[in-house]
């Protein structure tokens, strides 16, 4: 890592059987001689280029893993590309001559179905955009909104749901819910480019980020221009979207709006369901002729919070607002949960719940700020039952379910009687005999993570 290290922060040709010590000294050496810390505005191209903002990209990069890009380099080959390479790369950078690799299409599965593109750059190119990235975020960030929570350090979905919370009790009970029609696939090249050469004076960054906005998408075979959007899958992404999305922000500030924002989920809470339809009909004609945007129609609505959902969570209300996990919500984890299942029927129930646990552990603690419990709880017995139904399944033969059965504690006469009733699996999974020979305390003793427990102890956290 020190070598091409090394290598990145000077351009200069060696360095692959250097003493580390020693290049590591004459690096340290050259970057004090000349320090861009305190860059000029046009000089930000040299700033990305220093040594400690590459290595941090570097071992951010590696360290993120991800796919190969269209070349198939994956990030494990990084270091000896960039050790033979980036004296040239440097080079470009630095003249403004530097031209991305068109990004690899990738389409994944939303949870609430559909399909997501994702644009994925080659590792050299998601080393340079992260050292982009790491230079810009500092000098945008102070020109973000407060009611802005996405991709942002120091900001959360959970303070966007509190946001949104807070602004309910205080008596705006409807909301506006934005949803903008393919945002990151439609977002306009040249409005993004004149919001950013208002904050960005070094022509090479302005010229480099719209190559990376311009660079084709490689689908079967085939490379297409892009004329507008900003896929998701490289780091400059996130902080391009809030760069665009801040100008909707100061415009709902300079009308007096109560919102919450997160990357593209939009809401803006009002009094009135009149407010409301007044506030979307302007909203979408300022989205379509400001910022060339598009409201999808069928997924937006002026309604009542507690029959929409933000950023995975919806509420109740009756004298005060209570957070719970949206309906869809469950129905997604439910599915997520029932495929990872679904491919652990050859396994041991331990390992099955060795692979189980991180998404349990993950999902409790982003679902940490419900008040519902009921949910929850329920959620925990279907995965016990699943965790039953691929042992009543492994078992297969009658004797060997008995056995089992009496192993597991339950006397011989209701063992074979529940063994031979006939019934199908998933009948039995929930059934008594089963509940009583692998009861909760049975998978507490295997370290299966409880949902309710994880939610308890995190909420009871300061």
């Amino acid at each position: 890592m020190k070598t091409e290290a090394a290598r990145m922060g000077q351009g200069n040709q060696g360095g692959a059987g250097r003493n580390p010590a020693e290049t590591g000294a004459r690096v340290e050496a050259d970057a004090e001689a000349h320090s861009w810390t305190n860059a000029e505005p046009n000089a930000r191209m040299e700033q990305v280029l220093e040594r400690p903002n590459l290595m941090r990209a570097y071992q951010r990069v590696v360290s993120n893993k991800g796919a190969a890009g269209v070349d198939q380099m994956p990030t494990t080959a990084l270091k000896g590309h960039l050790q033979q390479h980036w004296p040239t790369v440097r080079e470009r950078l630095l003249a403004g001559r530097y031209h991305p690799q068109p990004i690899r299409r990738v389409s994944i599965p939303k949870p609430q179905g559909g399909e997501r593109v994702l644009g994925i750059p080659t590792v050299q190119d998601r080393l340079i955009q992260q050292a982009l990235h790491q230079v810009l975020s500092p000098m945008l960030e102070p020109t973000f909104s407060d009611h802005s929570y996405g991709f942002r350090p120091g900001r959360s979905a959970h303070q966007a749901v509190k946001a949104m919370q807070q602004h309910i009790n205080e008596g705006h009970r409807w909301v506006v819910d934005l949803d903008l029609a393919q945002f990151f696939d439609r977002v306009n090249h040249d409005v993004l480019m004149s919001l950013l050469a208002r904050r960005i004076t070094d022509r090479r960054i302005l010229t480099l980020i719209r190559r990376y906005l311009e660079a084709g998408m490689l689908d079967g075979g085939v490379v297409s221009p892009r004329r507008e959007g900003t896929p998701q899958g490289g780091p400059l992404s996130p902080l391009l979207s809030n760069v665009l999305l801040t100008e909707l922000d100061r415009e709902l500030e300079r009308r007096g709006h109560r919102f919450c924002r997160y990357a593209d989920d939009c809401n803006i809470y009002v009094r009135s369901k009149r407010a409301g339809h007044r506030i979307m009909a302007s909203l979408t004609h300022y989205l379509e002729t400001h910022l060339r945007l598009k409201i999808n129609t069928e997924k937006s609505a002026v309604d009542r919070p507690w029959r929409r959902s933000y950023l995975g969570y919806s509420v109740s209300w009756h004298k005060q607002v209570r957070l719970r996990i949206a309906p869809k919500s469950l129905k997604a984890h439910q599915a997520k949960l029932r495929q990872l299942l679904r491919r652990s029927r050859g396994r041991s129930l331990l390992t099955t719940i060795q692979h189980l646990n991180p998404v349990l552990r993950g999902w409790a603690n982003y679902y940490r700020l419900t008040d519902s419990k009921r949910s929850v709880e329920a959620m925990d017995g279907w995965v016990r039952r699943r965790l039953r139904l691929i042992l009543w399944r492994q078992w297969k033969r009658v004797h060997t379910r008995a056995r089992n059965l009496m192993r597991l504690g339950l006397v011989e006469e209701r063992a074979w009687k529940s063994a031979t009733n006939g019934r199908g699996p998933w009948w039995n999974s929930g059934a008594s005999h089963m509940n009583a020979a692998l009861p909760k305390k049975v998978f507490n003793r295997l370290s299966l993570v409880s949902l309710l427990d994880t939610m308890t102890r995190l909420q009871s956290q300061p």
